[in-house]
């Protein structure tokens, strides 16, 4: 007997006492259902005939039948493939533009991972930039139209095989809070993305407010059970579900904004990452080989460049070392020598000193801060113009200490020495800059070698005493 076919008349009630009229209509399947990879498909190439392919594969289709191709697929067929360099840093130059004509905003950033709104409205890493499953010098790029594609797909399958079939496009992505990734759907056709249960009773009484079940990525879920990611199976089909075309398309699995209550979350994450960022910065001194991105040293000065000033000036500059960077590292070489000469060290303690110095050299990129004291006050005695320079002098450090905290936030490491500063004559002379120029040290940045990971603070009363 069906479960809700009622076993009494008296009442017109169910054997479970609820009206019939008010029992959910289920989205599970009425019995099993079955899971079959599509195995023996070409590798395709631009302007394959994916639906011919398919139909030879797969006579077997039949009505009700939903056919899940993984969204790589559709990329190739489509042209969605870009040709890279083979030069590793020019490649990820090249793809991380693709990433960023891809996004239509930037939703959270660590170190060089982006996750971002694509055109299409989903969330995901990279504006779903991929370089799986492509040839060694190629990166795809997501389907143009996905629920389009998809409905192609399925007329198309329709026309030669005879069958009414759903397509459920995929791609994979990570979820919030979850570890791991799964497939979702990105485009869909003919079937209900979302079976809504508000307003129906389950068999307790209890009436289901908003729960809605978003079917189509259960589908891309089940699907990906079978194809994998090395075997080179990229379409599956799932047999035994109720579907039912209700015009429905992937897009309208994608959360309206004003409905996101995930945005909270990510502001709170933010801030737990600046937080965080204060008790990650240390000096690193070992760098990897990864280049950084001019961008990421622009928004960290951007920010240290919000530090408090006095009078409301903006008393620091801070100078990208490119172009003489190698002469300036060399004079101030020779200066920290000759100033070891005159100090009377011998000359194999010289050399260990300036060893000290090799990691600027090594270092990836170079920052140089200066205190530039435009606006001071003018005052008469010593004493007053002293705390003035002071006064300046600390908003430099705080700007300083800013740079070094928004490059952690953003998982580069860094290191301020105060070499500059000893040299000051030298660093003015080699980089042509105005006697008001004031060195406060030398930033070394790049990608760490070791993961930063933050510190625990330190007791409040090593350093803050109440008088």
């Amino acid at each position: 007997m069906p479960e809700h076919t009622p076993a009494t008349p008296t009442g017109g009630l169910p054997a479970d006492g609820l009206p019939a009229d008010t029992l959910p209509t289920d989205h599970a399947a009425a019995d099993s259902l079955v899971v079959r990879p599509v195995r023996g498909l070409p590798e395709f190439r631009p302007g394959d005939d994916l639906a011919g392919a398919l139909a030879s594969a797969t006579p077997w289709l039949a009505d009700g039948d939903v056919v899940v191709v993984t969204s790589k697929v559709l990329s190739k067929v489509e042209g969605r493939l870009v040709r890279v360099p083979a030069d590793p840093a020019e490649r990820d130059a090249v793809r991380r533009a693709h990433v960023a004509a891809e996004a239509v905003r930037v939703l959270a950033r660590r170190g060089r991972t982006l996750i971002t709104e694509n055109k299409l409205g989903v969330v995901q890493a990279a504006s779903g930039v991929d370089a799986s499953n492509v040839a060694g010098d190629e990166i795809a790029l997501l389907p143009v139209d996905p629920d389009g594609s998809a409905a192609a797909l399925r007329a198309a399958l329709r026309a030669r095989l005879g069958v009414e079939v759903a397509v459920v496009v995929t791609d994979t992505m990570g979820r919030a809070w979850r570890v791991g990734q799964t497939d979702a759907a990105i485009g869909a056709s003919g079937l209900a993305v979302l079976h809504r249960y508000a307003g129906a009773v389950d068999r307790q009484g209890n009436e289901l407010v908003v729960t809605e079940v978003a079917v189509a990525d259960e589908v891309a879920a089940a699907a990906d059970l079978v194809k994998g990611k090395l075997g080179a199976v990229p379409v599956a089909v799932v047999r035994g579900l109720a579907v039912a075309d209700d015009g429905s398309t992937a897009r309208d699995l994608v959360r309206p904004a004003a409905d996101d209550m995930f945005r909270l979350g990510v502001e709170e994450a933010v801030a737990q990452g600046r937080a965080e960022a204060v008790l990650v910065r240390r000096s690193v001194r070992s760098f990897t080989a990864e280049p950084v991105d001019p961008d990421v040293l622009r928004r960290a000065a951007g920010a240290a460049l919000t530090a408090p000033a006095p009078h409301h000036t903006r008393p620091v500059r801070f100078v990208h070392l490119t172009g003489r960077r190698t002469a300036l590292l060399a004079a101030m070489r020779d200066r920290w020598a000759a100033d070891l000469r005159g100090d009377g060290h011998t000359a194999e303690q010289i050399t260990r000193r300036l060893a000290r110095g090799d990691f600027l050299r090594d270092a990836p990129e170079i920052v140089l801060p200066f205190l530039v004291a435009e606006g001071a006050h003018a005052y008469p005695d010593a004493v007053r113009a002293a705390a003035e320079h002071t006064m300046f002098t600390i908003a430099g450090g705080a700007a300083v200490q800013g740079l070094l905290v928004a490059l952690a936030a953003e998982g580069l490491g860094s290191c301020w020495v105060s070499s500059t500063i000893f040299c000051a004559d030298v660093v003015r002379e080699v980089l042509d800059l105005p006697p008001s120029w004031e060195p406060l040290g030398a930033v070394a940045v790049g990608h760490p070698t070791e993961p930063l990971t933050p510190r625990p603070p330190r007791a409040p009363h090593e350093g803050f005493l109440a008088l």
